[in-house]
């Protein structure tokens, strides 16, 4: 299924969209059938299928997954002066909505094992708002580059305060932990199907939960909030955010190829492996015993005392042979939108702010060619030697 043989100088991309196949067939039937304004068959059976692949009972088809976050948020009544707790190492648009709904975010620190949200912060910072009597009124947890957080762990802390979780799976579609797949954890999961992610739709995200009831809402809420009446009558505000036919018929056809992607994101991950576990210094994101990540991007540490190299040296040198490679997340309790809002660290060391110091995305698209990935393996290691 791979390609052999590519320009040398083509450009890599990080994570490029890749096309199953059979996504003209669904867009063809919206064109023939004239279902081309949002909603259609294409909607309703895109939020069928991606909710039976998740094993949840309900899934509203949205324009994004920050919007679906804004939502999850709008439905468990975060309003104006309720704190929301949130991983600090990921995408900004995982606490964006936070700020829609007038909260205040405070920030949780990674930790080792997973790079996600620490429980042992987690938990210092309930202790920390209940004895200031002023609980969270949600937490959303992320699943960084495929790998599940400790989900265990930090339900049962959430559920000591019965504080909600959203579990933000963006990048962890196809991702499991202990046989259950990613995002059906919390009262709210999230998906993205945005140009970079393992399946796309050009732009747009889906909110799936058991809460059936809510889901209904929430489909209410995104297409404006207009009443069941002849008139244009509405008795609350809502958004614009429902997904549109055509592109739930691009995310049928992706979806039927998830398992493939997720199969040849992993061998990307073991390909760079072999090529660069030798070198002393460099360290790839664990995967959590009893876990499956779909390896969305392949991320690793640099440990520039060893190596005597900056991450950015490498970015940089990948950068001049027409190769795209990231640092990881910056945190978001270090970007100038959110410094002054409220952090809690894993420990002394504060875990990620160290992997953004150390952490590099290495290019990850499932349709690189074996040549181009041991071309960017001889590079970084032209840079290491």
């Amino acid at each position: 299924m791979e390609k052999n043989s590519s320009n040398s100088k083509q450009k890599l991309y990080l994570s490029s969209p890749h096309m199953g196949g059979n996504e003209q067939l669904y867009v063809q039937e919206a064109f023939d059938s004239n279902w081309i304004a949002p909603l259609g068959p294409n909607v309703n059976k895109f939020e069928e299928e991606l909710a039976n692949y998740a094993g949840v009972n309900a899934a509203s088809a949205l324009s994004s997954g920050t919007a679906a976050i804004h939502l999850a948020l709008r439905l468990l009544g975060v309003q104006e002066g309720d704190k929301v707790f949130c991983s600090t190492l990921t995408f900004v648009a995982s606490a964006n909505p936070i700020m829609y709904q007038a909260a205040e975010p405070i920030f949780i620190d990674s930790e080792p094992e997973t790079w996600n949200i620490s429980p042992v912060a987690l938990k210092n910072a309930f202790d920390d708002s209940y004895k200031k009597g002023e609980l969270p009124k949600a937490v959303i947890v992320v699943n960084l580059y495929g790998q599940s957080a400790k989900l265990d762990e930090i339900l049962d802390i959430c559920e000591q305060y019965e504080v909600p979780v959203i579990e933000d799976a963006a990048e962890s579609l196809g991702s499991s932990y202990k046989g259950q797949k990613s995002g059906s954890f919390g009262h709210f999961g999230i998906y993205s199907f945005n140009g970079n992610k393992i399946i796309t739709t050009s732009g747009g995200g889906m909110l799936v939960s058991n809460d059936e009831e809510a889901i209904k809402q929430s489909r209410f809420l995104a297409a404006q909030a207009r009443d069941n009446a002849l008139h244009y009558q509405h008795s609350t505000y809502g958004y614009n955010y429902r997904m549109s036919n055509i592109l739930a018929g691009v995310g049928r056809g992706q979806l039927e190829v998830l398992d493939l992607r997720v199969e040849q994101k992993r061998s990307i991950f073991n390909r760079y492996v072999e090529g660069l576990n030798h070198i002393e210094g460099i360290e790839f994101m664990p995967e959590l015993e009893g876990t499956f990540s779909n390896r969305w991007l392949t991320a690793c540490l640099i440990d520039r005392e060893k190596l005597q190299v900056n991450p950015s040296d490498i970015i940089g040198a990948l950068a001049e042979e027409n190769i795209e490679a990231r640092p990881v997340w910056k945190p978001l309790h270090m970007q100038p939108a959110y410094e002054q809002s409220m952090f809690f660290p894993h420990d002394s060391q504060i875990v990620s702010e160290d992997l953004f110091a150390r952490g590099i995305c290495l290019p990850s698209g499932t349709n690189m060619s074996v040549e181009d990935q041991n071309r960017v393996i001889e590079i970084i290691k032209k840079v290491l030697n």
